[in-house]
């Protein structure tokens, strides 16, 4: 198991705290699973047989994110002097019903066995007993991650029917942990995809936002592909012939092991025209900055592509955006994938480097309040006017303040 940091020591502490009131306390879900790997689990879950308001007494600091559901979230020391330790805490419960897809119509309270038995996947549904060091097992996670295997709990329809989210994380945790998925919850993903349709655009795309985020993501979006969950969530990806999924998982697996949700996902649409682009991103409710970045980076994936070619206006223009460093990691994906030299992309940074930005994009010589006081009125000519000077500028024909004001009153005289 993992050496000891401020937010495991606190989840110890936690159970050591209901295990001396009496109670049965054990580490849950993702977090046992990360130690057994070795990794550091993002966040500690308890799960206890305390009910909600056993917790809440024996732990002063607390809020209450599920109390219906038998969650208590315990608040401990800051982390840094930043933001305090959250460990969640959960009683044992058994699920019942689950009409919307979505969450459990009520619950009860239960032994841990019964609790492993409701969880999504077995590498997800062992406890670990950190005081004596001993892993609790009823659904033989532990084996199936030595196996490198992803399988649902029980029946997986029924699984999967309790929470159709659960079929887009299947993808992901396999993806993540580079694993096989089990046949069985495979086929039940491909049978039940349609059924996707009942969980909310946010959570989709938060789970999307995993995946494509993650060094697996090439995996990952090819298990998207295959099981039939792509073609519900991004119907419009449907008809893409077998060259384009080719292409573009090798594109992926040439982008950088960092890069962006909005990044990734330009090289999934990349094929699609901006409108298109542009109606998926809404429909998945992303956010105006992933929006924009991702419809800037599909608009100009080309543009590029000759940048010695390109007028210095043009060029000057994209290199001073801020969505070039993606922009470039875009092209040199797609370039390395099919071979071709990167010279465009060593163009543009040797540029970058050679002028600098105060070259790249210098102050305007002149502003729309210059034209007004040439008793210029506002209107189209008057933007035609500071776009043609501002073009002249980058182009570096005019080099001071005085000569554009000149032209300004050269091009007024042509009205």
């Amino acid at each position: 198991m993992n050496p000891e940091n401020v937010e495991r020591k606190f989840a110890r502490e936690v159970v050591q705290k209901l295990v001396e009131a009496g109670h049965q306390a054990l580490w849950a879900g993702g977090c046992v699973r990360d130690e057994i790997l070795g990794l550091t689990p993002a966040d500690y879950d308890v799960a206890t047989s305390a009910r909600p308001e056993e917790v809440r007494k024996l732990f002063p600091k607390t809020i209450s994110v599920g109390a219906s559901f038998g969650v208590i979230e315990i608040i401990g020391p800051r982390l840094g002097g930043e933001k305090p330790t959250m460990i969640q805490v959960a009683t044992f419960r058994a699920d019942t019903g689950y009409s919307d897809g979505r969450r459990p119509d009520s619950v009860r309270f239960c032994d841990a066995r019964e609790d492993a038995l409701r969880r999504d996947f077995t590498i997800n549904g062992m406890f670990y007993d950190p005081i004596h060091g001993q892993l609790v097992d009823y659904v033989d996670g532990k084996s199936d991650l030595e196996n490198r295997i992803l399988r649902a709990i029980g029946n997986p329809t029924e699984r999967f029917a309790e929470d159709r989210l659960r079929m887009l994380r299947a993808v992901r945790l396999t993806a993540r942990f580079d694993l096989k998925m089990d046949a069985a919850t495979y086929t039940a993903i491909k049978q039940h995809a349609k059924a996707i349709h009942a969980v909310s655009a946010e959570r989709i795309a938060d789970e999307l936002h995993k995946i494509c985020r993650h060094p697996s993501r090439e995996h990952g979006i090819r298990l998207f592909v295959e099981s039939g969950l792509s073609s519900e969530i991004i119907p419009e990806l449907a008809l893409n012939p077998h060259e384009f999924w080719k292409e573009t998982f090798g594109i992926f697996r040439h982008l950088p092991p960092d890069s962006s949700f909005a990044l990734s996902w330009a090289v999934l649409v990349r094929g699609l025209n901006l409108k298109l682009v542009d109606q998926i991103s809404e429909r998945l409710k992303l956010s105006n900055l992933e929006h924009d970045l991702i419809h800037r980076l599909v608009e100009n994936q080309d543009s590029l592509a000759e940048p010695d070619e390109l007028r210095l206006s043009v060029l000057k223009k994209i290199l001073c955006q801020p969505w070039l460093d993606s922009l470039l990691a875009f092209m040199k994906a797609v370039r390395a994938y099919k071979g071709n030299s990167l010279s465009p992309v060593e163009y543009c940074l040797a540029r970058i480097s050679e002028w600098g930005i105060s070259k790249i994009n210098p102050q305007p010589f002149i502003t729309g309040e210059d034209l007004k006081a040439l008793g210029f009125l506002p209107g189209p000519q008057f933007k035609q006017i500071l776009d043609h000077i501002r073009d002249e500028q980058l182009d570096e024909r005019l080099q001071d303040r005085e000569s554009a004001l000149e032209l300004a009153k050269s091009l007024a005289g042509k009205k």
